[in-house]
């Protein structure tokens, strides 16, 4: 089936977007999405052409998917805050006809000669219609970054996401009357096929948000009658001891993947909120639903056992013999809900998936009842607050620099974002360079939660005895409680400075902006500040402070003057150079 044709028989009448206020029916829905299509006929755009989505969350991004999909299109979907050259690099690699854009991205796209549809732009595209197409048809692209260092596109089937949609509908419960409240990003697999296409399937509302904003999803909560709550672990940090359940009347189901949930964070979470967190397990090579852990017999600290429909084994990552239950071993997988391959890499398709299981990277077991934890993982894969960051592409950027001998990047625990990114460089005999400068280039070509929270500058990288890098032992070396952070941590201000020029300066650093194009009362987000940098910039700030400050005050200040006045009220400034001024 076409996974548009989900539209077809819904109510016109039924709310299916809450945005920003504003409603749209399922009948508005579809006329939007058969504007879009109207438009990218137009253009020549038919049954298997490569369309790229670089839009942010909101009903565009919406009509935009299922008007390509209607088409028989395939929707490539890009990350809008990617760095111009990880962008350009995807719609090279996808060979897109063109792309639906709207801004800044849709300006720079045109002028780099690639043929822009505005997503939102008004008018008819006659009755809703859908090409129909076999199961088997590609239906999205979703990228993800390759071990080599180069982002992988991840092909999903109409097949895969019609599964997955369905899947989730059965197993979450999603009926007509529920309202699912999305603020993950809508490019990534997870906001995708787990909570848009499932509410849409389901004929629910889909209560949308242009990203995680605590405050906006309080609000939400209280006043948008919400009844499932969709996050990663960070989530949930962020609301623990700011949400009691009068806020949240509505709310009856609560739900956490991408990163494991620490199992103290799930058990608070159920004595204070009177509900658990639903888990499950999967990547966007299986679209991204394979196990869930069933309410009717919720097991802590577990993913849950295989939907129906989905083979999980556990098996040796050395010789591919099955284990028994109990044991570690790496997690393999095979059903209806596996990716079609990676576009233009048959070489990593076939390393990933061997004799039609999927080789999910991640080291498990299973119980004698069939429910699986994932316990660590076979690559170097690091997850920042939910997002996958594969060393190999930082360690690229970093071998760009001319004094770079060597670059090891990995994962170190971090009890809010999960995982943060810190690189060990070997530099060439003689050769100079700061940690400062390292950053900059890393911001120059990726996106800012991909770039090293701090560089350790050494002699000598640890290796096995083939020469591998062993980076276990690195990761290791950090979780160790007398391990000092690298050298590369963000400095303290400088004798004179003031924190709100420190502020600034972090700011105009890690976004790639002038300090001075700042303003103090406009919305962090909207420079592109987003939860990981948010984390990071109140983690710096106990540098500066001489104290360190509530990880999440930059989302509770939301703009350059709001986060003066919140430090200063809290009395975490100091006396002297670093003083908070007073805003003006």
């Amino acid at each position: 089936m076409n996974v548009a044709s989900i539209f077809s028989d819904m109510p016109g009448d039924r709310p299916c977007l809450l945005f920003e206020s504003a409603v749209s029916s399922y009948a508005e829905v579809r006329a939007a999405a058969a504007g879009v299509r109207a438009r990218l006929e137009a253009e020549g755009v038919g049954r298997g052409d490569f369309v790229a989505l670089i839009l942010p969350n909101g009903p565009d991004f919406v009509t935009g998917y299922l008007g390509v999909l209607s088409l028989g299109a395939v929707a490539v979907c890009i990350n809008p805050m990617l760095a111009a050259a990880e962008i350009a690099f995807i719609l090279a690699d996808s060979g897109c006809r063109l792309a639906l854009a709207e801004g800044e991205v849709a300006g720079w796209l045109s002028l780099s000669g690639l043929r822009v549809v505005d997503a939102g732009a008004p008018g008819g595209g006659g009755p809703w219609s859908v090409e129909d197409v076999p199961d088997a048809h590609p239906a999205a692209i979703v990228y993800s970054s390759g071990t080599s260092g180069r982002p992988k596109g991840v092909m999903l089937s109409h097949g895969n996401v019609a599964f997955t949609a369905r899947s989730k509908v059965r197993y979450m419960g999603v009926t007509g009357a529920d309202r699912l409240l999305l603020f993950l990003p809508l490019h990534h697999c997870f906001g995708q096929n787990a909570i848009l296409l499932p509410g849409l399937f389901a004929g629910a509302c889909v209560v949308l948000q242009r990203r995680f904003d605590r405050a906006a999803v309080l609000r939400s909560l209280r006043a948008d009658g919400v009844t499932m709550v969709f996050g990663v672990p960070t989530t949930f940090l962020a609301l623990e001891g700011r949400i009691a359940p009068a806020d949240c009347p509505a709310v009856r189901y609560w739900f956490s993947a991408a990163a494991p949930l620490p199992l103290e964070v799930e058990e608070r979470w159920q004595r204070h909120m009177g509900l658990p967190i639903h888990q499950g397990y999967g990547q966007t090579e299986c679209s991204p639903f394979a196990t869930y852990n069933h309410a009717h017999s919720l097991r802590r600290g577990k993913v849950g056992t295989a939907i129906d429909g989905v083979e999980l084994r556990i098996v040796d990552p050395v010789d591919g013999r099955e284990l028994p239950p109990g044991e570690a071993g790496e997690v393999v997988l095979r059903g209806p809900n596996v990716m079609l391959g990676y576009l233009n890499r048959p070489d990593d398709t076939a390393r990933a998936i061997r004799q039609g299981w999927l080789h999910t990277g991640d080291i498990g077991r299973l119980d004698a009842e069939g429910y699986l934890s994932v316990e660590d993982r076979l690559t170097d894969l690091i997850i920042v607050g939910g997002r996958n960051v594969y060393p190999a592409e930082v360690e690229n950027a970093l071998y760009a620099h001319p004094a770079v001998a060597e670059a090891a990047v990995y994962g170190v625990a971090d009890p809010f974002l999960g995982e943060e990114v810190w690189a060990n460089v070997v530099l060439k005999p003689g050769a100079g360079v700061g940690a400062q400068e390292l950053e900059a280039l890393c911001r120059s070509s990726l996106a800012a939660y991909k770039v090293p929270t701090a560089f350790a500058f050494v002699d000598a990288l640890p290796r096995n005895p083939t020469g591998k890098i062993l980076k276990r032992e690195l990761r290791a070396a950090a979780a160790r409680p007398s391990a000092q952070d690298p050298a590369g941590r963000e400095p303290g201000a400088a004798p004179g400075v003031g924190l709100e020029t420190w502020v600034r300066d972090w700011l105009g650093r890690h976004l790639n902006l002038s300090p001075d194009a700042i303003e103090r009362d406009r919305a962090f987000a909207e420079y592109g500040l987003d939860s990981v940098l948010g984390v990071a910039l109140a983690r710096d700030l106990a540098a500066p402070l001489g104290r360190p400050v509530d990880l999440t005050v930059v989302w509770e200040a939301s703009t350059l003057a709001g986060l003066l006045a919140r430090l200063r009220e809290t009395g975490a400034a100091s006396a002297g150079a670093c003083a908070v001024p007073a805003a003006t």
